[in-house]
C-alpha cells in the first residue's frame, strides 16, 4: 500500500477515489514514564519513552488506516494528515486520515 502526505503520487494515475478513510488510536503513557519524562523535563533532553509511545501510536493509526482502505479495495491512500492531541494528563490521541485510490503506474 502506497501512503502519502500529498494528494497525487508522482508516477502514478489515480483511476478511482474511493472515499475517506482514518485511523484513530489513544495510547496511555503510565505512571513511571511520566515521572522519567518529569526528570527529563527538569535536567533537559529529550525523553524517550514519550517517543516511542508517539510512534507507537502514530503506528497503529497509520496501519488502522491502511485496512481501511484495504478494506475499500484501495491499493493508495493520499492527502493524509496526522493530527496528535493530549485527551487528558497522561493520554495521548493519534489521528490519521485521507483518501482512499486506486493507482496504476505511468507508462
Amino acid at each position: 500500500m502506497i501512503v502519502s502526505t500529498t494528494p497525487s503520487l508522482e508516477g502514478y494515475r489515480i483511476t478511482a477515489y474511493l472515499g475517506i478513510v482514518t485511523g484513530e488510536t489513544i495510547i496511555g503513557a503510565n505512571i513511571f514514564k511520566d515521572f522519567f519524562a518529569s526528570i527529563t523535563d527538569i535536567v533537559g533532553g529529550r525523553s524517550s519513552a514519550y517517543e516511542r509511545v508517539l510512534r507507537e501510536a502514530k503506528s497503529t493509526a497509520m496501519a488502522e488506516l491502511q485496512q481501511q482502505a484495504q478494506a475499500f479495495g484501495a491499493n493508495a491512500v493520499v492527502g493524509i494528515d496526522l493530527d496528535y492531541e493530549t485527551i487528558r494528563e497522561g493520554m495521548l490521541m493519534v489521528t490519521a486520515s485521507g483518501t482512499a485510490v486506486r493507482v496504476e503506474t505511468i507508462l
